[in-house]
């Protein structure tokens, strides 16, 4: 076991990590998930949204196995290794406008960074400005960090708080099984066409998620991270499982015959390159602000940590209005044998300049020393109550 633990926190244990998700998500595609999409954390989400019916777009309507299969995955990790610390409290209202944020701007782009890094493996050209953009964004967000930027530290709380999450995947993954029917008309919905039509066999996706959500858990494999961590300290450890995930992928993706290189018309994604950047850009900066990747919350909330939870639950909230008040990406489309470029409406437009200046106002005032300066202000106060 303390063999497998210290592999676990070697370079090579994340490059196995990466290159374990960068062979299995061509796979899961060749399988039945939609075209350059085997794996990805945002767009699941907002699938789940659908098939709950917290928005009613049709097309993107599913409960995804590997969801589940990642946050149980983790538990199981966590369980094992003595790892599971259920704990919360730190700023949960602020991780929810983030993970709101995040996802707004991962549905601009029309993808979360594992997205990103697996629709350049499969040849879409688009991916480079949607990387340009999370860099960017984690830059940015480093700059807080250097600056104090900090959402307070988390603290010990019971049992319950680290249980609900898994227990709610538990539930998911039952109605994901079984299927009722509880009202007519109503949910649990699934798409009958477009990319929530797209799934692989059930046990299939929910063995994969569990086993990315084992190693990434052991590994704390993080795409967000291994940016900030290159920009902040020269550290590429974490990249390195970012490589590995990206080179294997373009291996399975060739031998699959799953490779289409160019910027028009890729499957569910568009070439308005402007948003890709800014929708990226406003991704990577929530990320940094919360402490992690789409993939990494969910791994923190199968070891226990509500705070990872909240972000969770703010991303499919964010998925849910982003698709119910029109500000997700459009994809392009080829009709009559004429290229329409997709992109974002104007309230996208609008949306993702929101989440921008709410993150830059976040990134200021939650910081260590602002903090402290208004915890001595408010002592005398607090003293005369």
């Amino acid at each position: 076991m303390s063999r497998l633990g210290s592999f676990s926190a070697s370079r090579w244990g994340i490059i196995v990590t990466g290159a374990t998700i960068g062979l299995l998500a061509p796979l899961l595609q060749r399988w039945g998930n939609p075209p350059n999409m085997g794996i990805c954390v945002a767009c699941f989400e907002r699938d789940i949204a659908g098939a709950l019916g917290l928005h009613r777009a049709a097309a993107v309507q599913y409960l995804r196995p590997e969801i589940m299969g990642f946050v149980l995955g983790a538990m199981i990790a966590a369980l094992v290794y003595r790892e599971f610390k259920p704990r919360a409290g730190s700023a949960p209202i602020v991780r929810f406008f983030l993970g709101m944020f995040a996802m707004i701007g991962a549905l601009a782009f029309l993808g979360c960074p594992w997205r990103a890094l697996l629709r350049l493996a499969g040849g879409d050209l688009n991916a480079i400005l949607g990387l340009a953009g999370l860099t960017l964004g984690v830059g940015i967000g480093v700059q807080f960090l250097k600056a104090g930027y900090s959402l307070g530290r988390n603290n010990a709380a019971p049992a319950a708080v680290g249980w609900i999450m898994p227990a709610a995947m538990l539930g998911l993954l039952a109605l994901a099984i079984g299927r009722p029917v509880l009202t007519e008309g109503g949910a649990i919905f699934t798409s009958a066409s477009g990319p929530g039509s797209m799934y692989a066999p059930l046990l299939i996706s929910l063995g994969v998620g569990l086993l990315i959500g084992f190693l990434a858990q052991r590994t704390r494999f993080c795409t967000m991270g291994s940016i900030r961590d290159v920009i902040l300290m020269g550290d590429t450890h974490l990249i390195s499982g970012v490589g590995a995930l990206v080179a294997t992928a373009i291996v399975a993706n060739l031998a699959l015959g799953q490779v289409r290189v160019g910027f028009a018309a890729q499957p569910v994604a568009h070439s308005a390159h402007l948003w890709n950047l800014l929708g990226m850009t406003l991704a990577g900066l929530a990320f940094v602000l919360a402490g992690g990747c789409p993939g990494r919350q969910l791994f923190l909330s199968g070891e226990g940590d509500g705070d990872a939870a909240i972000f969770v639950l703010g991303m499919i909230s964010g998925a849910a209005l982003s698709h119910n008040f029109g500000l997700a990406g459009r994809p392009d489309a080829i009709v009559d044998g004429v290229l329409q470029v997709g992109g974002i409406a104007p309230v996208g437009m609008w949306a993702i300049a929101i989440g921008l200046v709410a993150c830059v106002i976040l990134g200021f005032t939650m910081r260590e020393q602002a903090m402290t300066v208004r915890r001595v202000a408010m002592a005398p106060a607090e003293q005369g109550e």
